[in-house]
């Protein structure tokens, strides 16, 4: 199960964050999948249409961070992914954290070679 969670913004629109398994090789990458909807049925309905079927969201374990809804509120689509961390940690600020890249981005990754 994907860890995920949504928060609901002052105009009634919610953001929602989902962990999702990438299409790699070895499967053990994930990448964090920010959407903005009207509501969290459609948010997951946008995910769906686009080919991610098996997308649930159960519970609010992980919710979006301030960050995360800001950078999701200023992108066009308001579809967006990077990698996730693998250990659930904050990285030190020092660190360079992966920018957000579109959806079509994801969707565009070639299949890893068998």
């Amino acid at each position: 199960m994907a860890a995920g969670g949504f928060c609901k913004l002052p105009s009634g629109s919610v953001v929602v964050a989902l962990n999702l398994p990438s299409p790699t090789a070895d499967g053990t990458d994930c990448v964090r999948v920010l959407v903005h909807a009207r509501n969290r049925a459609r948010a997951l309905t946008r995910l769906r249409n686009l080919g991610m079927r098996a997308v649930y969201l159960r519970g609010n374990a992980a919710p979006p961070t301030p960050d995360e809804i800001t950078a999701v509120l200023h992108h066009p689509d308001g579809l967006i992914w990077r990698t996730a961390p693998d250990n659930g940690v904050l990285p030190a600020p020092d660190l360079v954290q992966e920018l957000w890249h579109p959806i079509k981005a994801l969707l565009r990754r070639p299949a890893a070679p068998a």
